[in-house]
Order: C-alpha cells, then sequence, then structure tokens
C-alpha cells in the first residue's frame, strides 16, 4: 500500500507540472482558487510561482511556512482547508497534504480532525535584530558571536555594487561565517565588498575578533559618517542552505550595510544573510 501511494503522490505531481507546462484544462482548473469568495479564509498566505525542477510539495510547504513566520500579529490562526489552499497553490490535494505535514512535523500547525488546520501560536520569529540608528548600535548588535573567515581577497567589482565604486576594477572580498556563542549554531554568513587602499590595512585575525564595522572604525581609522541599510525576506539559495544549514528556498533575512566616510565615498558594502528562524529586524527612529 505503501509503494502503491508513493507513485500515486509522484505521479499526481508530475501532471501538475505538465499540466502547467502546455496549459491543460488541469492547469487552467488549478489557476483558479476554489476559495468561497462569499467566506474567505481569514489567513492568507503569499502566492508562490512554482519551479518544475524542485519538489512541488517542498516549495509549497516553504512558502507556506514563510507566510506562518511572516504573518501580522492579529492574524488569524486558522488555516484554509486542504481544497482551498491546493487551488491557492495550484497543486493537488495530495501535494498539498504531503506540504502540510512538514509543517505539522516541524511543530508549526496542528491539525484536528473536523475542526481544521492551525498555526500553533508560538509559531513566530525570536531574537529581533534591532536597528536603533548609531554605528555604536551596529557594531554592539554584531559584537557576541563566534566568526571565522571563510576567505579573501581581491575580486572585479561586482556588476550590482558598481554604483557603489567607480573608477575601482575590483575590491577586495570578505567572507565570514558567525555562529551563536552557547550553541555553536550558525546564524548568519557575510560577504564584505571593500575599497582596496581600505583593505591594505585590515588585518584579517582582527574579523575573527570584531565585526567589520569595528575594524574600520577603530583598528584602521576610517571616519564613518552613515551607514545606509536595507533588509529584504528571500529564500535561501544553495550557498546560504549549506553555511546557515536551513533547508533550500527557506525564509531568511538578505541584510545590505552601505558605509560611507565623510567625503562621501563608499568604503565597505556588507551583505548579510541572517536565519529566518532565528531573527527579525525593528527599526526605531528617535525624534531627536
Amino acid at each position: 500500500m505503501t509503494e502503491s501511494h508513493e507513485t500515486t503522490a509522484a505521479e499526481a505531481e508530475t501532471t501538475e507540472v505538465r499540466a502547467a507546462e502546455v496549459g491543460t484544462p488541469e492547469g487552467a482548473e488549478a489557476r483558479v482558487s476554489p476559495v468561497d469568495r462569499a467566506h474567505p479564509p481569514a489567513f492568507a498566505p503569499d502566492s508562490l510561482v512554482l519551479n518544475r525542477k524542485l519538489p512541488l510539495w517542498y516549495q509549497v510547504s516553504q512558502s507556506l511556512r514563510a507566510s506562518i513566520l511572516g504573518r501580522p500579529q492579529d492574524a488569524s490562526l486558522r488555516l484554509p482547508t486542504e481544497e482551498q489552499l491546493a487551488g491557492h497553490y495550484g497543486v493537488s490535494v495530495l501535494t498539498m497534504r504531503q506540504a502540510l505535514k512538514e509543517l505539522e512535523t516541524e511543530g508549526l500547525i496542528s491539525r484536528h480532525r473536523r475542526r481544521g488546520t492551525f498555526i500553533e501560536p508560538r509559531a513566530r520569529r525570536v531574537s529581533p535584530v534591532r536597528l536603533l540608528g548609531s554605528v555604536d548600535a551596529i557594531v554592539a548588535q554584531q559584537s557576541g558571536e563566534a566568526t571565522t573567515v571563510l576567505g579573501h581577497g581581491p575580486v572585479p567589482v561586482p556588476g550590482d555594487l558598481a554604483e557603489f565604486f567607480p573608477g575601482c576594477a575590483e575590491v577586495v572580498s570578505y567572507r565570514r561565517l558567525r555562529r551563536d556563542g552557547e550553541s555553536d549554531e550558525p546564524t548568519n554568513w557575510a560577504e564584505n565588498a571593500v575599497r582596496s587602499d581600505i583593505a591594505a590595512r585590515i588585518d584579517v585575525a582582527d574579523l575573527e575578533r570584531w565585526p567589520m564595522t569595528k575594524v574600520l572604525r577603530d583598528v584602521v581609522g576610517v571616519r564613518i559618517s552613515r551607514i545606509t541599510d536595507t533588509v529584504e525576506a528571500r529564500l535561501a539559495d544553495p550557498v546560504t542552505a549549506e553555511l546557515l544549514q536551513v533547508p533550500l528556498l527557506s525564509p531568511i533575512l538578505h541584510y545590505t550595510g552601505v558605509t560611507y566616510d565623510e567625503e562621501s565615498r563608499v568604503v565597505d558594502v556588507a551583505r548579510i544573510r541572517y536565519r529566518g528562524d532565528r531573527f527579525s529586524f525593528s527599526v526605531t527612529v528617535e525624534a531627536h
């Protein structure tokens, strides 16, 4: 019986992919949500563009997981039915059931016969990262974790960073992995692109003791005028998934910090990937 069930699941998933590719009636039907418009579910998960090269149940489970962890504080804990969720994501009920089983095993949801499926109330991100508007706050936030330098050296200026380093042919790249000081669990990994003239004064050993911001300011002597921060939600790519020991396509927080000196030159662009199950960002704006 088990072997037959697994074969059915694989065939159903293959049918879904083919239907989406050729536009068969089944594929077209999958794009129409069967959710009753007169009684819409209180909790609405994010939409998802399926990738036929990855297991559908896995993509659905990770998308729903991100929606659950990032839900508003006042969101309903009741999930739509299996059929409604299957229609929302454009997959079969069998695939949806497998995705929900994954989340149930993880402890994010609980399923009750005749009552429905519910989000566990404690299924929320913890350990907020707070950006309070000062360089000292950023240094303090990045301190206290064990850091390993994974590699460093000159590289051509990445195309997406060219605007920050006009006239520069190359920068020095630093790759670092940070771990929790108590559990030794990886928490985030960082890539820094630093101006070559500044990098020439950096001792790599210092980066295993202090954050890059502190090294630039207190060791190298860069007079930092400002740091602009951008935080966005992304899905873990293969490199990030391996370094942070999280599933592929699981939610992460992608932080970009651009550091300027007193002459308004960019001296460092930091790109840090935080584990989405451990961190959230909050910003406090002072009135003075």
